[in-house]
């Protein structure tokens, strides 16, 4: 098992790699969130003794459990899942990102309960791109006033945007759903310069992501197959 999480790690890296040399990015520009939803904490560790240190999660329970077993790893660990107002105190606590904040409610109780010993935890908002009612996220539209209620929050650092587009194999729509959220980002910057971070793009369209300007992509299944 630890040669084939190596493996898809390497294959991994090399297809983040060559997309940024071949759309004109800087070598190193993009990282590598593992997705290790439903994984085991034995997959995780084999994950990180292979040199991944960024882990991402959706279910706060399950990954409360892991993080227990794995208190003796440097990890950085990412919330990129659904959030529960009761829960957010456990997020505040336990995660140095959450990637799914789409409520100025959220975002509150995130800076509250944030603990003064730990650094500004780290958000991004997500953006519903493709207009789907099943998916969470916040419609274009609503970007501007929630950004202007959560910039100056003071327990948190608002880093950028992520999105999960609708799905799809076509090239040119996998562009164009990520290109969308880069002109959003783009259009935010003019105004927040320190926006840094565009988390966008799975296994299945990394290329397309990267080409568009994503700084963090979420890879699940190409680093350690189809969920347990």
């Amino acid at each position: 098992m630890k040669s084939i999480i190596l493996q898809n790690l390497h294959d991994v890296q090399y297809r983040i790699q060559n997309a940024e040399q071949q759309y004109g990015r800087v070598a190193g520009a993009v990282k590598l969130l593992a997705v290790s939803k439903t994984q085991s904490a034995e997959k995780i560790r084999l994950a990180y003794e292979a040199g991944q240190q960024l882990f991402g999660e959706n279910y706060l329970q399950e990954a409360l459990a892991k993080q227990m077993k794995l208190t003796d790893l440097a990890i950085e660990w990412h919330f990129i899942g659904h959030i529960q107002s009761n829960k957010t105190k456990l997020l505040a606590e336990h995660f140095s990102w959450v990637h799914t904040v789409s409520r100025a409610e959220t975002a509150i109780r995130l800076s509250k309960q944030r603990p003064h010993h730990l650094p500004p935890l780290n958000v991004c908002i997500q953006v519903n791109i493709s207009g789907e009612q099943s998916k969470d996220g916040i419609l274009p539209d609503q970007l501007t006033e929630l950004a202007r209620q959560i910039i100056n929050l003071p327990n948190l650092s608002w880093r950028g945007l992520m999105t999960i587009p609708a799905p799809t194999a076509d090239k040119t729509e996998q562009h164009r759903q990520f290109a969308e959220l880069r002109l959003l980002f783009e259009s935010l910057k003019v105004n927040y310069p320190t926006l840094d971070t565009l988390s966008m793009g799975m296994s299945a369209d990394l290329e397309a992501a990267i080409a568009e300007g994503a700084t963090i992509v979420r890879i699940g299944t190409a680093i350690f197959g189809e969920r347990e």
